[in-house]
């Protein structure tokens, strides 16, 4: 049975002062009790869309990476070193992503002492940075790059603090076909690699499950008008519809289909799982459905944790603030577990490692993917996100 949030919450922090304790107080300040780090720089990058249309969702990643090293400096650092986190912009664009990686790269050539990237945000981006990456002496953790080949390359330096999209798909068709009743679902998606490569996972579990597709269609990445998509739709008579993209889309799709009083069920996958999904709606969003990689923070996070977060980033947590906190958490405290800022030894230690956390106790299969990933569904209720599967 799974446990309150609240409860979860209460054991999160108890396990947390268990684990880190000894490892990011004592053996992070050499054991001297000094509360400022002593012996220098290191650095943690955060490679996320910082400006366009992303830009809110790298931005709550950057908090929370930001908040957690906060933390640890404030009890003297890792290993007695400051940690520094860099923002990197790319614009979620996998070509301004492989410039970025390349910078970082030029960056260890140059002697700069990274720990790690956290990132990037989207599969597109992570898949073209990663072919510079893989090379580079340094830990890359994703909080929410969930294309499933990216955990099938071979990759020793690699890891994901979220489910990937075989596990979404699955949990989002069974919600669909057991919860929802569904039995014609129509499955749209952005024509982004994470996009489709989602809905392809969901079309196959959802004629395994024996549910009928009886619409597959693609749209453009911010894409605002859905004319002919609707009119496709109306035809396919759908009882339910999926959509796999971002906040950038669900909310005009959604507008558009009430306006066409299309007004079945409707799921958005983990990329819709921002506050603009809802601000952006002109009030059609009540009653969507939104999957998501974690909790919200506002029911799974303490108000200190909250309070420390407004504090560091001066803006409130939104979706990705979780796992951002999470990716540089897992880093963070691999480095202390190894004894360690050389990349092979963080990577070594962070797959032998069982880390308590806010996003749940997070361990690591031989390829970086989670051992027991998990998917919760929202739905939008008087204008705000409300956990409905699984049970709280």
């Amino acid at each position: 049975m799974r446990q309150s949030l609240s409860r979860r919450n209460k054991l999160y922090w108890a396990m947390l002062s268990l684990f880190l304790a000894p490892i990011l107080v004592a053996s992070c300040t050499g054991g001297t009790g000094t509360t400022q780090p002593t012996k220098g720089d290191v650095y943690i990058y955060v490679a996320v869309p910082l400006s366009g249309f992303q830009a809110n969702a790298g931005q709550t990643v950057l908090g929370g990476v930001r908040l957690i090293a906060a933390e640890i400096n404030a009890r003297g650092g890792l290993m007695g070193y400051r940690v520094v986190v860099e923002g990197l912009d790319d614009e979620s664009d996998s070509e301004v992503a492989t410039t970025v990686a390349q910078r970082v790269a030029d960056d260890v050539a140059a002697g700069k002492p990274i720990l790690g990237v956290i990132g990037h945000l989207n599969s597109g981006q992570t898949l073209a940075a990663m072919e510079i990456y893989k090379d580079l002496p340094f830990v890359v953790i994703t909080p929410t790059a969930s294309e499933v080949s990216l955990t099938q390359k071979g990759y020793r330096n690699f890891f994901r603090v979220n489910a990937n999209d075989a596990v979404q798909a699955k949990i989002d068709a069974e919600f669909l076909n057991k919860v929802l009743q569904a039995q014609r679902v129509a499955v749209l998606h952005n024509d982004d690699p994470y996009g489709i490569g989602l809905a392809a996972a969901m079309v196959e579990n959802l004629k395994a499950a024996g549910t009928q597709v009886v619409a597959q269609i693609q749209v453009q990445v911010e894409q605002r008008e859905y004319g002919t998509e609707v009119s496709q739709l109306v035809q396919a008579k759908p009882d339910a519809i999926f959509y796999a993209g971002y906040e950038v889309e669900c909310p005009y799709l959604r507008y558009a289909l009430v306006r066409a009083d299309l007004n079945v069920p409707f799921l958005a996958s983990d990329g819709c799982f921002l506050a603009a999904t809802i601000d952006e709606s002109d009030g059609t969003a009540e009653g969507i459905y939104v999957s998501a990689f974690g909790p919200s923070p506002w029911t799974a996070a303490s108000a200190e944790w909250i309070a420390a977060y407004q504090a560091v980033e001066y803006r409130n947590p939104d979706t990705y603030s979780l796992n951002g906190y999470v990716a540089g958490q897992v880093l963070l405290e691999g480095a202390a577990k190894a004894g360690s800022l050389k990349g092979s030894d963080v990577a070594q230690a962070i797959r032998q490692m069982e880390v308590p956390s806010l996003l749940g106790t997070i361990s690591y299969d031989a390829n970086g993917d989670l051992q027991t990933p998990a998917i919760y569904i929202f739905q939008v209720r008087e204008g705000r996100f409300v956990q409905v599967y699984p049970e709280k």
